[in-house]
C-alpha cells in the first residue's frame, strides 16, 4: 500500500499500524481510531466519521493486502465500538465490506471478519434488524466452513443475532421468508442444521407468526428430514412436531390445501436411504391425518391425491406398522367425510349458488382440478401431483368424484396392489355407491369388467368385498334410471341371454317393482341380469375358479342379493347355454350348493312342498335347466318331495349312457340322502303305503349302482323300510287343509318330455365328440 496517500484523518502512524502484520500493532491502530471517532462523535460531526469508515472499507478491509484486510477489519470494529448507539446510522456502510471478507481464500481472514461483525452486531443490537438477511446470508455460508475456528467465530455471531431476534418486535417475517425458502434447499448438513436452528428460534417467538408461512418451507423442511445426519433428522423432527402442535391449536388460521400436495409428495417412498424414507412417509402420513381431521370436509376436493398416498401404504406389514396405521385413520377419517351431500346433481346445486358467475368460477376451478388430475395420469407417474388448490378460491366444497374413481380403478387394475390395499379400494367403492350412487353409476359400466375380474383374486376377503359392490351395483334404485346397455370394455357375452323384460316379469323381477318376491327380496335394476350373464361366463371361461371359488361367491351372493334371485336367473340363463357340458357342470354345483347350504335353507324350505304358485314357478325353472345334469334332476325331485316324478327319470336312465362321472354323482346322492338335510325323505320311509314311489326310486338308484359302498349304504337303509302290514293303523280321516286343497299343479308329463328332449341333445353331443376324436378332420357341430 502506497503510505504516502493522503488518508486524513487517519495519521500515518495510524495507516502504518494498520498494515502491519503483527496482531498488536493493528489493535493499538484500531484504539486510536477509536479515540479518534470518539471525538467526530462528540462534536458531531457525521461528514467526518464516514469519511473514516469509507476509508477503513475501500483502502483497508477491501485491499489486495492480506495484512490491509485484516486491519480494514479491526478498523471498522473499533468504529462500531466509538459509535456505541449512533452505529445505527452507518451500519450498511459497516457491515458490506465485513461481509465481503466472509468470501476471503485466507481462514485467519475469515475468522477475523467474524469477530468484527460480531462486535458491530453486539454494539448495534436491535439497529442490525433492517440487515438481517444480508448477515443471515452471510452466516449461511460460514455455518459450513472448512476451518473449525472460523466455525466457532460464526457460532458465536449466531447466537448473538438470535438473542437480537428474540428480544425484539421489529422482525421483518415477510422479507425473510424468500430467503429462507431459498437456504433451506441446501445439501450441506451444516447449512441445514444452521437452517433448522434458526426456524426452531422463530418459532418460539410469540410475536413471529412462522405458521402462516408454513406452506413456503414445508417441502424443505421434509427434504432435510431425510438428511443422513442423525442429529439433523433429531432437530427437524422437533421443528415439524411444533409446527404440528400449533397447526392443532390454531386450525382455523392454517393454510391446509396449500400444503396438502406437498404431503403427499412425501407419503410417497423414493430411491434414496430406506431409513430416511420411512421417517419422512411416516412424518407426512401422521400430518396428513391430522389435516384431515382438523380441516373436515375443506379436503374433500383433493381426495384423489390423498388417496394416491394413502392407499398402498395399507399393504405394508408389521415393519412399518406405524405408518400403516396412520395410514389407515387417513383412509377411514376422509371416507366418514363422504355424505349424501355429495350425491347432489350439478343442476341442483346451482339452483342454491348466490349468482351465475359464482357457478362460472365453481366450474372452470373444477375444471381446473380434473385436467391436474389427467395431467399427473398422463405422465404415468404418482408422485408428482398436483390436485390441491386453495380452498378460498373456491366457492364451495365439491367432492371429485371422477378423480376417485380413477385412483380407485388404477389401483384395481395395478397387478402389484397389495391385498389389503385391494380391499381398501373395494369398501371406497361399496361406500360411494351407498352414499353417491346417481353420481357413481355413472362409472359402473367402466367399473363392471375389473370388478368382475376381480372375482379371480387369490383372497378371500377381497372377494367378498368385491361380491358387496357387485350385490350393490346390482340392487341399487338409482341403477335402475339408468341405461341398460351394454357393458364398456366387457367382453362379447357368448350365451344365449333370454327376454330380460319377459325375465323380468314373470320370473326374477328385474327392473319390476311389482314382481312376486319375498319381503326381503332386493329390487334387482338393469346391472342384476348383466352380472349374472357375466358370472356365469367367467366359471365357463376359467373352470378352476368355479371349481375353487364357485361355491363361496354364489353362497354369498345368495346371502347379498337373495337366494331364489341368483337360482332363478342362473337357471334361467342355463336353460339356453350352448356349452351343455359347463351347463351341466354348472347345474350340479348349483344342485350341491342347493342342497347342502346353510345360507340356503329358506330357499330349501320353499321347494319342500311347492305350496304356492311361485314355488311351482320356481321349481319348473330349475328343474328345465337341472335336466342337463340327471343325477341333479332326481335329487331336485327328491327335495321337493316329487318322488313319482324321481321315479319316472329313473326309469329313463337305462336310456342314458352310464359313465363312471355318472355313477359317481349317484354315489353322492346317495351320502346326501343320509345327510341331515333330507331327514325328511327318510322319515317317510316309514309310511310305505303313502310313499310307494319313494321306496321304488330308492330301488332304482340301488339298482343302478355297482356293489360299491354307496350300494351296501342305501341296502342298508332299504333294508330299514317295515313291513306295511306292521304299520297298518286304523286313522280317523282328516278334512284336506286349505293349503293342500289349493296346492298348485305342476304338468310333470311336459317336464318328462323337456328332460328327454335336453338328454337326447346332450346324446347328440356326445356322440359328436366321439365321432370327432375317430375323424379329427371332420367338422364339429353344436
Amino acid at each position: 500500500m502506497n503510505t504516502e496517500k493522503d488518508f486524513s484523518p487517519l495519521t500515518p502512524n495510524i495507516v502504518r499500524a494498520l498494515n502491519d502484520k503483527l496482531y498488536e500493532k493493528r489493535k493499538v491502530a484500531a484504539l486510536e481510531i477509536e479515540k479518534l471517532v470518539r471525538e467526530f462523535v462528540a462534536q458531531n460531526n457525521s461528514t467526518q466519521i464516514r469519511h473514516v469508515i469509507q476509508i477503513l472499507a475501500s483502502e483497508f478491509a477491501l485491499s489486495q493486502h492480506p495484512h490491509s484486510r485484516k486491519g480494514g477489519l479491526i478498523g471498522l470494529a473499533a468504529c462500531s465500538i466509538a459509535l456505541g448507539k449512533d452505529s445505527g446510522l452507518y451500519l450498511k456502510e459497516l457491515i458490506e465490506p465485513v461481509l465481503t471478507c466472509f468470501n476471503d481464500s485466507d481462514s485467519r481472514l475469515r475468522y477475523y471478519a467474524c469477530e468484527a461483525l460480531y462486535n458491530i452486531v453486539k454494539v448495534a443490537r436491535g439497529a442490525v434488524l433492517p440487515h438481517f438477511n444480508v448477515l443471515f446470508d452471510g452466516l449461511s455460508k460460514l455455518a459450513a466452513d472448512p476451518d473449525p475456528n472460523v466455525k466457532s467465530g460464526s457460532e458465536l455471531l449466531d447466537r448473538l443475532l438470535k438473542d437480537i431476534v428474540t428480544e425484539s418486535n421489529k422482525f421483518d417475517l415477510v422479507a425473510f421468508v424468500p430467503l429462507l425458502r431459498e437456504r433451506i434447499y441446501s445439501n450441506n448438513q451444516y447449512a441445514r442444521q444452521f437452517i433448522i436452528s434458526w426456524i426452531l428460534v422463530l418459532e418460539s417467538v410469540p410475536d413471529i407468526n412462522l405458521l402462516e408461512y408454513l406452506p413456503e418451507i414445508l417441502d424443505g423442511l421434509f427434504q432435510i428430514l431425510g438428511d443422513s445426519s442423525k442429529e439433523i433428522r433429531r432437530m427437524c423432527e422437533v421443528v415439524l412436531g411444533e409446527f404440528l402442535k400449533e397447526i392443532k391449536k390454531t386450525p382455523s388460521s392454517v393454510k391446509f390445501a396449500e400444503m396438502a400436495n406437498i404431503l403427499v409428495i412425501h407419503c410417497h417412498l423414493s430411491d434414496e436411504s430406506k431409513l430416511t424414507n420411512d421417517l419422512i412417509q411416516l412424518t407426512a402420513m401422521t400430518w396428513m391425518r391430522e389435516f384431515i381431521q382438523l380441516a373436515g370436509r375443506v379436503v374433500l376436493p383433493y381426495s384423489p391425491g390423498i388417496l394416491t398416498a394413502v392407499l398402498p401404504c395399507l399393504s405394508y406389514d408389521d415393519r412399518k406398522k406405524i405408518t400403516k396405521e396412520a395410514a389407515s385413520a387417513c383412509n377411514h377419517s376422509l371416507m366418514k367425510l363422504v355424505t349424501p351431500e355429495d350425491d347432489v346433481e350439478e343442476e341442483e346445486e346451482s339452483q342454491s349458488t348466490t349468482s351465475p358467475q359464482s357457478k362460472d368460477t365453481s366450474s372452470k376451478k373444477e375444471g381446473d382440478l380434473n385436467d391436474s388430475l389427467n395431467a399427473s395420469q398422463d405422465s404415468g407417474g404418482l408422485i408428482n401431483i398436483s390436485f390441491f388448490t386453495p380452498p378460498s378460491e373456491r366457492t364451495q366444497v365439491t367432492l371429485d368424484l371422477d378423480g376417485i374413481v380413477q385412483v380407485l380403478d388404477r389401483h384395481l387394475h395395478d397387478s402389484s396392489t397389495g391385498m389389503m390395499t385391494r380391499i381398501a379400494v373395494l369398501k371406497w367403492l361399496y361406500h360411494l355407491y351407498i352414499k353417491t350412487p346417481r353420481k357413481m353409476f355413472r362409472h359402473t359400466d367402466s367399473l363392471f369388467p375389473m370388478l368382475l375380474k376381480t372375482l379371480s383374486d387369490e383372497s378371500d376377503e377381497v372377494i367378498l368385498k368385491d361380491l358387496e359392490v357387485l350385490a350393490e351395483i346390482a340392487s341399487s334404485p338409482a341403477g335402475q334410471t339408468e341405461s341398460s346397455g351394454s357393458c364398456e370394455g366387457a367382453d362379447k357375452i357368448e350365451l344365449h341371454v333370454p327376454d330380460e323384460s319377459k325375465v323380468g316379469q314373470q320370473q326374477l323381477g328385474v327392473g319390476s317393482k311389482g314382481a312376486d318376491s319375498s319381503p326381503s327380496t332386493p329390487s334387482m335394476n338393469s346391472y342384476f341380469y348383466k352380472f349374472m350373464i357375466n358370472l356365469l361366463k367367467r366359471f365357463s371361461l376359467e373352470r378352476k375358479l368355479l371349481e375353487s371359488r364357485g361355491a363361496f361367491i354364489i353362497r354369498q351372493l345368495c346371502l347379498l342379493l337373495h337366494a331364489e334371485n341368483i337360482f332363478h336367473s342362473m337357471a334361467d340363463i342355463l336353460l339356453k347355454e350352448e356349452d351343455l357340458k359347463f351347463a351341466s357342470t354348472m347345474v350340479q354345483t348349483l344342485n350341491t350348493i342347493l342342497l347342502t347350504s346353510a345360507e340356503l335353507f329358506q330357499l330349501r324350505n320353499q321347494l319342500k312342498d311347492l305350496r304356492t304358485p311361485e314355488s311351482c314357478t320356481l321349481f319348473c325353472c330349475l328343474y328345465r335347466s337341472w335336466c342337463h345334469n340327471p343325477v341333479a334332476t332326481v335329487s331336485l325331485c327328491f327335495l321337493t318331495q316329487n318322488y313319482r316324478h324321481a321315479y319316472d327319470l329313473i326309469q329313463k336312465f337305462g336310456d342314458l349312457e352310464v359313465t363312471v362321472d355318472f355313477l359317481i354323482e349317484v354315489d353322492k346322492l346317495v351320502q346326501l340322502i343320509e345327510s341331515p338335510i333330507f331327514t325328511y325323505l327318510r322319515l317317510q320311509l316309514l309310511d310305505v303305503e303313502n310313499n310307494p314311489y319313494l321306496i321304488k326310486a330308492l330301488y332304482g338308484l340301488l339298482m343302478l349302482l355297482p356293489q360299491s359302498q354307496a350300494f351296501q349304504l342305501l341296502s342298508h337303509r332299504l333294508r330299514c323300510v317295515p313291513n306295511p302290514e306292521l304299520m297298518r293303523t286304523v286313522e280317523v280321516p282328516k278334512p284336506a287343509s286349505a293349503k293342500h286343497a289349493t296346492k298348485p299343479q305342476v304338468d310333470y308329463q311336459e317336464l318328462l318330455q323337456h328332460f328327454d328332449r335336453v338328454q337326447s341333445k346332450h346324446l347328440e353331443v356326445r356322440h359328436q365328440r366321439a365321432s370327432h376324436a375317430e375323424h379329427p378332420d371332420r367338422k364339429l357341430v353344436l
